[in-house]
């Protein structure tokens, strides 16, 4: 679904497009359209096909995580101090005015590094998932139970990807909320491993995993479907007609719809990732008794802009990087023939 960036077709590609096995037109959630001149640069399933795709998602989580760092800074200090940093714009200008415009870049490095081992796993363990479940299914049930491979493939590949992102993760959270706490991954990762060792870093995995799996879950689905869906009721042409910027378009606004899902889904266990990175030793039911419910949404202003923006970001950047490397994308999901006379006959 991620292919909305090609739009014309020589008779060439359309050969090259046909070597695509029929199976993985059901499986969509890769992109879609022709393969670029001169054909495939390695075959889909491949090894070399699922390192390329980690490598696309190592670009697009680590850089667009990165970029966002001052908003994420912030909606961590409102969730862990709401009386002191009041909203975002607030939020800012304390921070600003306490340690200066660098005082924004604080947690860059372990964002950076810990969401790049995140985006190989992310992206790059989605397709091998994917693959896997749709080989478990018959080609008319790869297009019925297309969403719940997305799903699927999405969560099993977060569950590896968060191992990955966990003690990065711990550490940002420090630098960025506890006062007083080193400002660099280089001197706050081995303090927090002192203090407890690895269950301290990876004490925050459990509501790490409540944050993320439902968030790529919802990134995955929700993106794959709202595609389909704003070019079947809001753009008023074929996708194939659609100029590269009207698609572009597409893809954004559908990334950024999902970005506000994921963000909403997630938000709570994101909370409480916050809390317990920000202090040692406490515990969620402790935690939960002392915010309570509605404490849990501190900070949701933030990031629905935070998620939104990088999912719409995360998409462009993993679909160019496919692009570029001339990988196989299969295209849209469409309903088998199979099927089609099935239902026509029931009709």
């Amino acid at each position: 679904m991620v292919s909305q960036t090609n739009v014309s077709t020589s008779s060439a590609e359309k050969v090259s497009q046909a070597v695509v096995p029929r199976r993985l037109a059901a499986a969509g959630g890769g992109g879609g359209g022709p393969a670029p001149p001169g054909g495939y640069s390695c075959e889909y399933g491949s090894m070399k096909y699922f390192a390329l795709c980690g490598f696309g998602g190592v670009l697009s989580c680590g850089l667009t995580h990165t970029l966002v760092v001052p908003l994420d800074l912030v909606k961590c200090r409102i969730q862990v101090d709401a009386q002191k940093y009041k909203s975002i714009f607030n939020g800012m200008k304390v921070t600003i005015a306490e340690e200066g415009a660098r005082g924004l870049a604080r947690g860059w490095a372990p964002t950076f590094i810990g969401y790049s081992i995140q985006g190989l796993g992310k992206f790059g363990f989605y397709e091998v998932f994917k693959n896997i479940y749709n080989g478990f299914l018959t080609e008319e049930q790869q297009y019925l139970y297309r969403t719940w491979v997305y799903l699927a493939g999405s969560a099993s590949a977060e569950f590896f990807a968060d191992i990955g992102l966990a003690p990065f993760e711990a550490t940002k959270v420090r630098i960025q909320t506890k006062p007083g706490f080193v400002a660099t991954m280089r001197e706050g990762m081995p303090i927090i491993y002192k203090e407890g060792g690895l269950a301290e870093l990876y004490k925050g995995l459990p509501p790490l995993w409540g944050r993320q799996i439902p968030y790529t879950m919802m990134k995955f689905a929700c993106f794959e479907r709202t595609v389909e869906a704003i070019y079947q009721y809001v753009v008023p042409k074929p996708r194939d007609q659609c100029s590269k910027g009207e698609q572009l378009l597409v893809t954004f606004a559908a990334g950024y719809i999902a970005g506000v899902f994921c963000a909403i889904v997630s938000h709570p266990a994101d909370t409480m990732v916050s809390k317990l990175n920000q202090s040692k030793g406490s515990g969620m039911g402790a935690i939960y008794k002392q915010i309570g419910f509605m404490g849990l949404w501190k900070g949701l202003g933030a990031r629905i802009i935070m998620i939104g923006t990088l999912t719409a970001l995360q998409w462009l950047i993993y679909d160019s990087v496919k692009v570029a490397l001339r990988l196989p994308r299969p295209p849209p999901p469409q309903m088998p023939e199979s099927l089609k006379k099935k239902l026509e006959q029931k009709s």
